[in-house]
């Protein structure tokens, strides 16, 4: 895999082809403010929280935790879930993956409507009203600008040129769209198409260009035809720009994209040398505008003469036809079985399991071709298909996933000002654990199994995160129930503790806890199960958001 950025040393396997990396723990942002800390309220309850956690994935989650002085070995494997026989299990599931993490609306809304009509409402954004979504994107004006725009505001004097703000936002509004957005199922295709089709932001080769392709490519097509959006894909600056087709000329073709359009972005390694240069040839032409910073083909630079790639074959007999020989080859491409099957696959490894069951990826596979290489149809049969239903405890959230989750199970909205600096503190939390959206260098986009993030530092950061948020110390721009405790446990509050914790358990994570976990609980607070609850006690009081905190460090709500 080559790549011509400047870039971390990924894993390597067998093939000599860069595998996921596991992530180290990522240097704070050169800009962010040092993380909110009240250490005398703090330090005493880390090591507390600790065994806590320790003590709630001690039995059947295959999550090693402990203490700081005696680390375990890094998990490989996705923690399996406690059991939930409740009613909501199922639907549970579907939010925790469709969606960046069930809240009170949105289980209630696919209870109302059913999984059939919430997933046909989910797959046609257009019609979701999504004012909460629309109101914090304008937070953001600047990824409203197309090439142009952003272009004429360097002119203006309003934007520094190649400064990153433009990309700095998108990234920002990035997770600004996946917490609050209702158009959940569309944000988290476009997360994925962002990995697929990648181009890191910020990079300073496509600082005009970043946000237009995130508008015009991926969020244009994720859920439209494949073959559609690679084709946009092969035209954009930013793609032509950060895998070099915009330098690629007849005398001297750059295999860069070539490789990865069929790598990376399509067939995977079936493909000889001859087959590359012989893309790299038909690509080029393919180009950005010096001047405009807009795609523009040159047929001056197309290399002419038949070309054969794998079983496509093309006369590419003059340049003026360059484009549409081109476009026919991605189009070929986005049709091919192989490119199916592997689509397939990674949407399994998304939604379903990091080792997919080979059956369904072979179901959804036909499903795709069947289609046209349309997105819908695939992720109804999966969505509806028994090895999904099957597959509870099998996924684990990312950093970023962790980050979003958490921001929605705790009720938190957008800065209360109407600005954005809550939302970029969040976005640099999900860089402190390793994550930072759109952010991955080389061109394979961010890992999705497990095994990729367990860092003890990284779990560490989100256990961090969890308590500024859960206590509210940072960021404290974000808008937040005016009484957590009331938001999480409302209604009566129960007579002891074994009822509110079981209560909490279920609200915060989703999930049943097992009896164990309710003893766990209670012992971090110093009582039993059975012991009165007073609605003064500390435990829905001063020490409400430790154990809050408690809960989202757990692997019940690490589980996707």
């Amino acid at each position: 895999m080559r790549s011509p950025h400047a870039v971390p040393t990924p894993a390597v396997g067998a093939s000599g082809h860069a595998g996921p990396a596991i992530p180290a723990q990522a240097a704070p942002h050169a800009t962010s403010p040092a993380r909110a800390v009240a250490p005398a309220a703090r330090r005493p309850g880390r090591r507390g929280l600790l065994k806590a956690v320790a003590a709630i994935g001690a039995a059947g989650t295959g999550l090693a935790i402990a203490e700081p002085a005696a680390a375990a070995p890094a998990a490989t494997a996705a923690p399996k879930a406690a059991a939930d026989t409740t009613a909501d299990a199922a639907l549970q599931l579907l939010l925790r993956r469709a969606t960046y993490g069930p809240t009170v609306d949105s289980m209630a809304e696919l209870k109302s409507l059913g999984v059939a009509a919430w997933l046909q409402r989910q797959l046609n954004p257009a019609q979701i009203d999504d004012a909460p979504g629309d109101a914090v994107v304008k937070r953001f004006p600047l990824i409203a600008l197309d090439i142009t725009g952003v272009r004429k505001a360097v002119e203006a004097g309003t934007h520094k040129k190649y400064g990153w703000e433009t990309m700095s936002q998108l990234a920002t509004a990035h997770v600004a769209r996946a917490a609050w957005s209702r158009r959940q199922l569309f944000e988290v295709m476009v997360d994925f198409w962002s990995n697929h089709l990648n181009v890191t932001c910020p990079s300073g080769d496509v600082w005009d260009s970043r946000q237009d392709y995130d508008r015009t490519v991926i969020r244009a097509f994720a859920l439209g035809r494949f073959a559609d959006m690679l084709k946009a894909s092969a035209r954009h600056p930013a793609m032509l720009s950060y895998l070099d087709n915009r330098s690629s000329t007849k005398a001297k073709p750059n295999e860069n994209y070539a490789r990865e359009l069929m790598e990376l972005h399509s067939v995977g390694l079936v493909y000889t040398e001859a087959d590359v240069q012989a893309a790299a040839r038909l690509l080029t032409g393919l180009t950005v505008d010096n001047k405009t910073g807009l795609y523009r083909f040159d047929a001056l630079q197309h290399a002419t003469g038949a070309v054969k790639v794998l079983t496509f074959s093309h006369a590419n007999g003059t340049a003026a036809g360059g484009e549409a020989a081109a476009l026919a080859f991605v189009e070929y491409l986005a049709m091919q079985p192989a490119t199916a099957k592997r689509l397939a696959y990674k949407l399994c490894v998304r939604f379903v399991a990091d080792e997919p069951p080979a059956a369904l990826v072979e179901k959804l596979a036909k499903v795709y071709l069947d289609n046209r290489s349309a997105i819908g149809p695939v992720l109804t049969a999966l969505f509806t298909s028994p090895e999904f239903a099957a597959s509870a405890g099998q996924k684990v959230r990312t950093p970023f996933e962790d980050i979003v989750a958490s921001v929605r199970a705790l009720g938190l909205g957008p800065d209360t000002d109407g600005g954005f600096a809550g939302i970029r503190a969040l976005y640099w939390m999900c860089e402190s654990a390793g994550q930072p959206p759109l952010g991955w260098h080389p061109p394979n986009g961010y890992p999705d199994v497990a095994a990729a993030w367990a860092s003890p530092s990284g779990y560490v950061e989100r256990w961090n995160s969890h308590l500024n948020l859960a206590a509210g110390w940072w960021p404290k721009q974000l808008s937040r129930p005016a009484s957590l405790p009331a938001f999480l446990l409302p209604g009566t509050l129960p007579a002891t503790y074994g009822p509110m914790l079981d209560a909490l358990h279920r609200r915060v994570t989703g999930a049943a806890p097992r009896p164990q976990d309710v003893t766990a609980l209670a012992t971090f607070l110093g009582k039993t199960p059975t012991s009165a609850l007073k609605p003064t006690d500390a435990a829905v009081t001063s020490k409400f958001p430790y154990l809050v905190a408690l809960l989202l460090d757990a692997p019940s709500f690490l589980v996707r």
